[in-house]
C-alpha cells in the first residue's frame, strides 16, 4: 500500500504478549479494531450519526494471515484503508508491520455490512463513501 488512509502507532506492551515475550492473536485483532474505529472519522464515517439512525457496520468476514512475530517492545505501526465499496458492504485492509524495519508482522482483510437494526436488514452504504476506497494502484503489495 503506497498511501494508507490511517496509520496507528503502538508500542507493544507485556499484556500484549504471551509468556515467551510474542504477541498472541488478539493483540493484533485489537490494534486492528482500534485502527479501524480510529480511520472511519477520517474518511467520512460517522458512527455517532449511523447509531442515532439505528445503522451500525457489522463484521460479516474477516482474513487475517501470520507472517512474522510482532515482541514485548516492538515499535509497531498498523496500516489501514478501505480497498473496495458494495451496495451493502465494505472491504477493509490493514497490515501491522514493525516500525525498526517495515516488516510485515500481520495482514488483515475485512468486509464489513451496514446494516439497520434490530431488523438485521442490509442498507446500502452512502453515496460518499465510495470515494473511501483506495485506487488500484495504491494497492499494490
Amino acid at each position: 500500500m503506497k498511501n494508507p488512509q490511517f496509520t496507528l502507532d503502538y508500542s507493544v506492551m507485556y499484556y500484549d504478549t504471551d509468556c515467551g515475550g510474542v504477541v498472541h492473536n488478539l493483540a493484533y485483532m485489537r490494534w486492528v479494531e482500534e485502527c479501524r474505529t480510529k480511520m472511519a472519522p477520517a474518511i467520512g464515517i460517522d458512527y455517532v450519526t449511523l447509531a442515532r439512525q439505528d445503522c451500525h457496520l457489522v463484521i460479516v468476514r474477516h482474513e487475517v494471515n501470520y507472517h512474522s512475530p510482532a515482541f514485548m517492545a516492538d515499535e509497531i505501526k498498523v496500516l489501514g484503508w478501505v480497498e473496495s465499496v458494495e451496495k451493502s458492504s465494505f472491504w477493509c485492509r490493514f497490515e501491522v508491520r514493525r516500525k525498526e524495519n517495515n516488516k510485515l508482522c500481520v495482514s488483515v482483510r475485512q468486509r464489513l455490512a451496514l446494516v439497520q437494526m434490530p431488523k438485521g436488514r442490509p442498507c446500502r452504504i452512502p453515496e460518499d463513501w465510495y470515494k473511501c476506497a483506495a485506487p488500484a494502484e495504491d494497492l499494490a503489495d
